[in-house]
């Protein structure tokens, strides 16, 4: 059993074998763009942390991050505001709910997010963004990005964006309660642009894994010798995707896979296995979860081959 993955080839290997579970998924439908996808798109690409890196499938092909940028602006947030401002407002624990439920919002006393990986605790974390304007706000979300992928080409599907925010009813519905509940104090319709965007920002497998490679990293990238991100924030961040990343599938996935981990609707997961190593996948079929059925199965498959499980130490 290899810890290290060697060659292209070797991921092709895991793509073909993964491909046939795309049949099994369906892809996002409540965002009218994102059912636009072809469910047999499927590209997975590791990146280390001395810059080599490998992918296979239809790598060309790009995602927007969806929920996967919930990782990255409660890594920003963090790094301007500090943890107690941010966590005065949203909470630590996993809920077992869907990402877009307003359940637990309406029986926890007091009425804050119970997590930032769910859509009330993104939308909070975003509503922290500092800026003068929603493209100010916007902007310091892209550049960040850029920095961690160092690819400033990096930018937004404008399609997606406005038919995210075409659609938003559902958080307009929980933006309005968290501003009932003074945990947020700016226009709604405001937020929900800025959020729209920040969901439509699109990359591939590769620029993916490597942001994963990053936080494997504690925040530092060790070819550019920069920390980019704080040891204890992004610390902060891998927890998260290890108790809530995959949605209500977390648990299933920390035993079955064992690393921390964030995926997105668009059929995107993030992967940063501490200390070794980033993953970025893209597929876009669906389980039940919003989880890429072909992107679990190809993370499955990995962590047995290249013995990634944080919990094998």
């Amino acid at each position: 059993m290899g810890c290290q993955c060697r060659s292209n080839d070797e991921l092709q290997q895991l793509v073909d074998e993964a491909k046939k579970y795309t049949s099994n998924g369906t892809v996002a439908d409540y965002i009218p763009a994102l059912e636009k996808a072809n469910p047999g798109d499927l590209s997975v690409a590791i990146y280390y942390p001395d810059g080599k890196g490998y992918c296979a499938g239809d790598v060309r092909g790009k995602m927007t991050l969806q929920s996967i940028s919930k990782v990255l602006t409660l890594a920003l947030v963090l790094m301007e505001k500090g943890e107690d401002h941010v966590f005065s407002y949203v909470g630590k624990e996993p809920t077992g709910d869907p990402f877009n439920s307003i359940a637990k919002l309406e029986t926890n006393k007091p009425s804050k997010p119970l997590n930032p990986m769910i859509n009330a605790g993104a939308l909070t974390v975003t509503h922290m963004i500092e800026g003068a304007s929603v493209t100010e706000r916007f902007q310091r979300v892209l550049h960040f990005i850029r920095e961690l992928t160092q690819n400033p080409n990096i930018g937004f599907n404008e399609d997606v964006a406005r038919s995210e925010y075409n659609t938003a009813d559902l958080n307009r519905s929980l933006s309005y309660f968290l501003k009932q509940h003074h945990v947020i104090n700016e226009d709604v319709e405001e937020l929900i642009e800025l959020y729209s965007k920040q969901c439509a920002i699109e990359m591939d497998s590769q620029d993916l894994a490597r942001i994963g490679c990053v936080l494997a990293m504690n925040g530092k990238d060790l070819l550019t010798g920069k920390q980019i991100i704080p040891g204890d924030i992004a610390r902060i961040c891998k927890t998260f995707m290890v108790t809530c990343g995959m949605y209500n599938a977390s648990g299933e996935f920390a035993i079955n896979v064992g690393i921390p981990a964030k995926s997105g609707v668009s059929g995107g997961i993030m992967g940063a296995v501490p200390g070794k190593c980033g993953i970025g996948i893209y597929g876009a079929a669906l389980d039940e979860k919003g989880n890429s059925v072909a992107g679990i199965k190809i993370l499955e498959m990995m962590a047995k081959k290249y013995s990634l499980s944080m919990f094998n130490l």
